[in-house]
């Protein structure tokens, strides 16, 4: 009668063989996030500055020159 899990390797052989398949499944987890991911985060523009949004309002003519001047004042 045979024991063990095949091939005269035992409990070590199955250990063995669970560490190598998580290691890929984790290594090509790893890669696939390093693809697909690589640079959706570095290239966006920073978000404007409550300034650069006040001027750009003011250039649409969202605003008077009064409110644009109250504005400024309170953000300085």
């Amino acid at each position: 009668m045979m024991t063990g899990f095949g091939w005269g390797f035992g409990y070590l052989g199955m250990i063995l063989m669970v560490v190598f398949w998580g290691l890929l499944i984790a290594g090509g987890v790893w890669l696939a996030r390093a693809i697909f991911n690589s640079g959706s985060s570095q290239h966006l523009p920073p978000p404007p500055t409550a300034r650069e949004i006040l001027d750009q309002r003011y250039a649409r003519g969202e605003l008077t020159r009064e409110q644009y001047e109250l504005m400024k004042r309170d953000l300085a």
